[in-house]
């Protein structure tokens, strides 16, 4: 897996925005216009020329990584076409504004920035700017963010609390995506589903929305952060679980259920989404799929093979040769 890179600068000066405007096209990014006449192409004004570069990376989930700087300019409006996605980004260097027609925030390096694919923006980049964009398809994340709010277009920032470390780590990736290999990303990918999933929760706690609604999302993600430590367990219960968080389990199945879901069915969702990332992970070749799905806190082979092939269309032997291919 090598990253694939572009730079204006490979162009001559007259054709650099055309080639920008491709060149994002693939990363499903539609580029505005220059901002305050900075970086234009126009000769003898005495101003630094239009410069735009990218290094862009597809994970082993289907993540796509890119890096991208340059002269200030703008990105805005939607692509329909695009996959169900949450994009996020976290602005490196520079300052930006973000604005999604009813609200503007002000960014500064070290901020993080998101929203849902099929929602009209506008990234207003200011000054000399860098930044890392991630595109992560919903069905990678779906199953992590169990209590999904209306998500809209916001920021966090990275000035402290869960968000700071989050920002590290993104600005971290940004600074070596071009050597990662897939195995490498593979971390990367189920930390950045963690971070997000806590970063979306604290900013949607009580404290910042307000509510029941909010009180029930906050309790829901601490719940589904204790189900992670449990799910090796095959004695993974309804009753282990609200012992462990002090609640009866009546309150918990209605906890679940406020979210359009199960607890039973939450489990086996989670001890699949390990099992097929294990299975096509280098860490566990040595492993047979029985030994993985024991491992996950299934009690039989043949009952995990028909639970994985009715979630994913295939079964795990399948699954792992795909893997060993790709």
């Amino acid at each position: 897996m090598k990253a694939w890179q572009f730079s204006t600068d490979s162009h001559p000066r007259h054709e650099r925005r055309r080639a920008w405007r491709e060149a994002m096209a693939r990363l499903r990014l539609p580029v505005g216009q220059a901002i305050d006449g900075e970086g234009s192409d126009a000769k003898g004004l005495g101003e630094a020329p239009f410069h735009a570069a990218v290094s862009y990376l597809t994970s082993p989930l289907g993540m796509e990584f890119a890096v991208v700087s340059g002269t200030p300019q703008e990105i805005s409006g939607t692509n329909l076409d695009q996959p169900a996605a949450i994009w996020l980004a976290v602005l490196l260097e520079g300052e930006a504004t973000l604005m999604d027609g009813e609200k503007t925030w002000a960014l500064q390096a070290g901020d993080i920035f998101f929203g849902p694919s099929g929602m009209a923006a506008t990234l207003q980049l200011r000054t000399r700017f860098r930044l890392l964009f991630i595109n992560a398809p919903r069905v990678a994340l779906d199953h992590r963010l169990i209590a999904p709010r209306a998500l809209g277009i916001g920021s966090l920032s990275g000035a402290g609390g869960v968000s700071h470390i989050f920002s590290g780590m993104l600005r971290a990736t940004a600074e070596i995506l071009d050597d990662l290999t897939g195995d490498q990303l593979r971390p990367v990918e189920l930390g950045l589903t963690e971070f997000l999933a806590a970063s979306l929760a604290a900013a949607g706690s009580p404290a910042a929305r307000g509510g029941a609604a909010g009180a029930r999302e906050a309790h829901l993600h601490r719940v589904c952060q204790t189900i992670e430590t449990l799910l090796a367990d095959p004695g993974l219960s309804l009753g282990k679980v609200a012992r462990e968080e002090g609640v009866s389990p009546r309150y918990l199945q209605k906890l679940f259920a406020s979210a359009g879901q199960s607890f039973t069915h939450y489990i086996r969702l989670r001890r699949l989404e390990r099992c097929r990332l294990d299975l096509t992970s280098p860490r566990c070749a040595s492993l047979s799929i029985s030994e993985i799905s024991f491992r996950w806190g299934f009690n039989g082979s043949a009952h995990f093979s028909r639970a994985f092939r009715d979630q994913y269309g295939l079964s795990p032997r399948e699954h792992r040769r795909l893997g060993a291919q790709a």
